[in-house]
């Protein structure tokens, strides 16, 4: 199974009356092995249908409630996995490419990503910046920066991989498995931890808690709404918040489509330059 998990993007998620607030501990249903919970929210949070193409409007508010927007376009391929003898399952290798529409001085602009299945291999990612005509490769080190000056980061967007954190079932509620992860390299990391809560249904993360070298909790990722697009739960609304400079960032997902045949060849070099205007639409 393809090893990423919803840090954020990305992609995608439940509707806000979900949200934990409240809940009571659940006695009656014995909780899955925690491994189990991780794979199957990495399924059903990246790899609804084999193909996907969604348009995404996002709002960057700052503390002072002055805002910033973005419009671009995602598409996104999965691979089989290898490991699945008849193929059948579309969890291995995945390809992104996020087009930017507005505002004008990062139209044209793309982000690509090849997320790569092998354990211990890194994803590729590219930037194009038409302004300069200049393809750039995001290194490693970069992934955890922002994304195109919002408060996700490109790991929020791309997934982190299941095997850079261990991951423990701290509760188990009547609506979710609450789960905390902890980083096996810190330093690699600015967090000590992050807490995920998922939706014990649809097993989409609905909400993201992350912690500080020093406990404090700093950032906070929310579905805000969800979905049912062609048999798959599919996030429609979901923000992150920065609580420490109080800046938060909105993303809504329209004209949301899957199993739309993309083609492989979409997910290279060569469309940085030269956008598939047939898919983006």
């Amino acid at each position: 199974m393809r090893n990423y998990l919803l840090s954020t993007i990305g992609y995608s998620l439940i509707l806000a009356v979900f949200m934990p607030a409240g809940i009571t501990e659940d006695t009656t249903d014995k909780p899955l092995d925690v491994n189990e919970i991780v794979n199957r929210t990495n399924q059903a949070a990246y790899y609804q249908g084999k193909d996907g193409r969604a348009r995404v409007s996002m709002v960057i508010t700052d503390s002072q409630g002055r805002e910033r927007n973005r419009k671009f376009t995602i598409l996104r391929r999965d691979e089989p996995d290898p490991a699945d003898p008849g193929n059948d399952s579309y969890t291995g290798d995945q390809k992104s490419y996020v087009y930017f529409q507005r505002p004008a001085d990062v139209n044209k602009m793309v982000f690509m990503v090849w997320k790569h299945s092998d354990q211990g291999t890194d994803d590729d990612r590219w930037l194009y910046l038409p302004a300069l005509d200049l393809v750039k490769r995001i290194a490693g080190t970069e992934k955890r920066t922002s994304f195109v000056g919002s408060d996700f980061f490109y790991e929020d967007v791309t997934g982190r991989n299941i095997n850079d954190d261990t991951h423990e079932l701290v509760k188990t509620t009547d609506n979710y498995y609450v789960l905390k992860n902890t980083p096996k390299d810190s330093g690699s990391v600015e967090f000590r931890d992050y807490t995920i809560w998922v939706h014990k249904d649809t097993f989409l993360p609905v909400k993201i808690e992350y912690f500080d070298k020093n406990g404090e909790k700093y950032r906070e990722y929310t579905a805000l709404g969800v979905e049912t697009i062609q048999g798959f739960p599919t996030v429609t609304k979901a923000s992150m918040k920065n609580l420490k400079t109080g800046n938060e960032t909105m993303m809504s997902y329209e004209n949301v489509q899957y199993d739309i045949g993309l083609p492989d060849d979409i997910f290279t070099e060569r469309y940085l330059r030269k956008p598939p205007r047939k898919y983006l639409r």
